[in-house]
């Protein structure tokens, strides 16, 4: 299992460089070039929320990108440290925000957790595999893509 790990400042600029790097490591890993600008366009939503989350509350730690190689599958994980809300975020995200018999209120302020919600939904849209966490230590946003065994690719 081959692992690269980024951490970068949370400064918007910085966000390009991790979408390079992940394409560069998943094309490397494996992953169908067919999917490689979804994979960077959800690397680029999951870092932009994280460098917003950074800045909204003022963490000065980096964002971690780290981007696992196993056998059959390549694993990005996108982590903060800003405390924030539960994983509820990603429910509201598919929309199930104010639907009936929801838990979840709806919000109408349109505000940064609208922002953070549409771009949970915009990776939810992008990758088939996600899993989003958070508690009062940070945020960490996983997603998964199948990869093609070396021997077939040749």
């Amino acid at each position: 299992m081959a692992t690269v790990e980024l951490l970068f400042s949370a400064l918007p600029e910085h966000v390009r460089t991790a979408r390079l790097v992940a394409a560069a490591v998943a094309r490397r890993a494996g992953v169908d070039e067919a999917v490689l600008d979804e994979l960077r366009l959800a690397v680029g939503e999951a870092c932009s929320r994280a460098v917003g989350l950074h800045i909204s509350n003022g963490v000065t730690s980096p964002v971690r990108v780290v981007l696992i190689e196993d056998e059959k599958k390549f694993s990005i994980e996108v982590g903060d440290d800003a405390p924030g809300p539960s994983a509820a975020a990603l429910t509201a995200a598919r929309g199930a925000v104010g639907a009936p018999g929801s838990s979840v209120p709806a919000q109408d302020d349109g505000g940064a957790d609208g922002e953070d919600d549409m771009g949970l939904a915009v990776i939810s849209g992008l990758v088939d595999d996600v899993e989003v966490s958070a508690d009062e230590s940070g945020g960490l946003i996983r997603m998964s893509w199948p990869t093609t065994p070396a021997h077939v690719l040749s």
